[in-house]
Order: structure tokens, then C-alpha cells, then sequence
């Protein structure tokens, strides 16, 4: 298991559309808070989307968006 982290992450959240649901073609960082944490009492997605969703929600929910700010 690679427990290193993944700096492409980021990147994805800034840059990667959400590909489906009520924010279907959003920038994932522009999904509000409120929708993340409806997702996560329902599980996230497995695989790759999954964790951008839930690492965005970790992001948005502890104050940390300044992390994305110079992300382009």
C-alpha cells in the first residue's frame, strides 16, 4: 500500500469537474460544503474520485481552501 502523498490531488480539485449528480460539470472546489457532507453520510465514490471528493471535504470543512488558492 502507498501511503505517500498524492500532490495531483490538489491539482484535481481545483481543476476537475464533478462528473455527475446536482453539480454535475462544477469544479470540484466550487462544490459547497453542504453537499460534500451530504456525501460523505452516504460514501464517497470508490477509487480516484472518491478521494478528491472526501480530501476536498477535509479541505473545506478545517479552513485549509488557502492551500488551493495558487493552484491553477
Amino acid at each position: 500500500m502507498d501511503t505517500k502523498p498524492d500532490p495531483t490531488i490538489l491539482i484535481d480539485i481545483v481543476r476537475m469537474p464533478m462528473p455527475y449528480g446536482k453539480y454535475k460539470g462544477t469544479l470540484i472546489k466550487h462544490i459547497p460544503t453542504y453537499y460534500l457532507e451530504w456525501m460523505s453520510t452516504q460514501g464517497f465514490p470508490e477509487g480516484r474520485l472518491g478521494m478528491i471528493l472526501s480530501t476536498a471535504f477535509i479541505i473545506k470543512t478545517n479552513g485549509l481552501e488557502y492551500l488551493l488558492k495558487d493552484i491553477r
